[in-house]
């Protein structure tokens, strides 16, 4: 999951995306 996340910094993550619907 580490290095996934590392290799697609550019884009959007899943974890992120509801990172970010969670503060919203």
């Amino acid at each position: 999951m580490t290095k996934y996340a590392n290799s697609n910094r550019k884009g959007f993550t899943l974890v992120e995306i509801m990172i970010v619907l969670a503060i919203i």
